[in-house]
């Protein structure tokens, strides 16, 4: 049962009597008692074991006091069930072994099968609707983002494959993409079936396109996956990923509640490009955590008083966790936001 309903007020835009927090990749290496499960098992193997994932999934609620929990999970789980082979291999990430390369190779991709190829992800779900207080997040990755993956056939930096088709042949590319925002529409429709409270899309990598490109050859695909869910009444997040300021003003066409800034556009500006239409989520730099107590507590602190100008504003990280993180300081800082956002707004101070 939900005790904790801070983060879905926040995401609808409703008052709170403190700021929302919860951090991508909070269930992760930063947590020593992860890393002693990750010794036995792969993150693929954690995630085929309901029970297994949802203690993963359930330590930072514990030991962070968070307001949300995101579902132990990885962007590449479901592309195995439309028939892409891969692996996550450590210092490295995806790694596909049969990547796309044609038409041909498009082609062959088959409907997304969650019941039969993805119920342990379901069951996790399941699991964690009676176990937790707070609402749970799940996730999917974007079409974009996934798409780099597949056609690169491991992480870039470049992208230059993925450019390459989708400059040469944009029929062969809204193929793939469409494909691709089916799968992620199918797939969080049957984790809010199955007990979500929130979905995300994560579009880690879109931020690498030009705004014009953008709109032509992703926004389409993403704009039917949240009009695919819009009669499911849970709040939907768009993080566009890093780098992604100068696309935030083609945004206002989603039908998603919340979009996610990463650190390079301060809440403020996020809002006026983005029309003042969604409730923002951000946005503090990660590495901000390698510093002193009194340097993380002042970035805290800014971003809050921004954050808190206007309803609608839930702190987080500009994008995940890194596994050099403290534990400590992450509870410190969780700490911090919400007692220096509850004093704020309990004083009526919130400009």
């Amino acid at each position: 049962m939900i005790t904790n309903d801070l983060f879905l007020r926040a995401c609808r835009g409703e008052s709170v009597e403190r700021v929302p927090v919860w951090y991508m990749r909070q269930a992760g290496r930063y947590d020593p008692d992860y890393r002693k499960i990750k010794e036995k098992y792969t993150l693929l193997e954690i995630c085929k074991q309901p029970e297994l994932a949802a203690e993963v999934t359930l330590m930072p609620i514990h030991k962070l006091g968070v307001d949300a929990a995101i579902l132990y999970s990885d962007i590449m789980n479901p592309v195995a069930s439309i028939g892409i082979d891969f692996d996550i291999v450590k210092d490295v990430g995806p790694v596909i072994h049969n990547p796309i390369r044609s038409a041909s190779d498009i082609e062959r991709l088959k409907p997304i099968d969650v019941e039969k190829d993805l119920s342990h992800v379901l069951d996790t779900i399941k699991i964690l609707e009676r176990e937790l207080t707070v609402p749970l997040i799940s996730f999917a990755g974007a079409p974009f983002t996934l798409a780099s993956y597949l056609i690169e056939g491991r992480p870039s930096k470049s992208y230059i494959r993925t450019k390459a088709l989708m400059y040469s042949d944009p029929n062969v590319w809204h193929n793939l993409m469409g494909k691709l925002a089916d799968m992620a529409a199918t797939y969080l429709r049957a984790h809010i079936q199955s007990g979500a409270k929130a979905v995300q899309l994560f579009d880690s990598w879109v931020g690498s396109l030009a705004p014009h490109d953008f709109k032509q050859f992703v926004l389409p695909h993403v704009e039917s996956i949240f009009a695919s869910l819009s009669d499911l009444d849970v709040p939907k997040i768009y993080f566009p990923g890093v780098s992604s300021g100068e696309l935030l003003p083609h945004l206002t066409s989603l039908q998603s509640d919340v979009i996610g800034l990463d650190w390079r556009v301060s809440v403020s500006e996020g809002r006026r490009r983005t029309g003042g239409k969604f409730a923002v989520q951000g946005n503090l730099d990660p590495y901000v955590l390698t510093a002193p107590s009194e340097v993380i507590h002042e970035h805290a602190r800014r971003i809050l008083d921004e954050g808190m100008q206007e309803p609608g504003f839930i702190f987080n990280l500009g994008h995940g966790l890194f596994p050099e993180a403290s534990l400590e300081k992450l509870k410190e800082l969780t700490e911090f936001v919400h007692t220096y956002s509850e004093n704020k707004i309990s004083a009526g101070v919130t400009s």
